[in-house]
């Protein structure tokens, strides 16, 4: 059975940092791409970053590149998001899954329940 389970989120101030976890089961990593997805209130879910488990090349959307770093753990079978210079736009629940490195969609729809990450002052 596939599974994805995110923690790692909170509430952070303007300016601040959190890690953001991914832990993955059922799945043959080596074959997939895992990328992180977040849905901000009143918003559709996006892809914001993708790394192919295999080679370790990533993208990320625009609009937090530079900020956000994705990097994942082989022997954890974990992927991670870094996200540093957190601004209130950033406030979403965030959630992993498999995903297609071309534009960053999901690629199985097994979606786990998130994490809330919330920027606020």
């Amino acid at each position: 059975q596939v599974q994805f389970v995110e923690s790692g989120g909170g509430l952070v101030q303007p300016g601040g940092s959190l890690r953001l976890s991914c832990a993955v089961s059922g799945l043959t990593l080596e074959k997939y791409s895992i990328g992180w997805f977040r849905q901000g209130p009143g918003k559709e879910r996006e892809g914001i970053s993708c790394i192919n488990y295999n080679s370790g090349r990533v993208v990320y959307r625009d609009s937090v590149e530079g900020r956000f770093t994705i990097s994942r753990d082989n022997a954890k079978n974990t992927v991670y998001l870094q996200m540093n210079s957190l601004v209130p736009e950033d406030t979403a629940v965030y959630y992993c899954e498999a995903c297609w490195l071309t534009d960053m969609t999901a690629q199985l729809d097994y979606w786990g329940q998130g994490t809330q990450v919330t920027v606020s002052s």
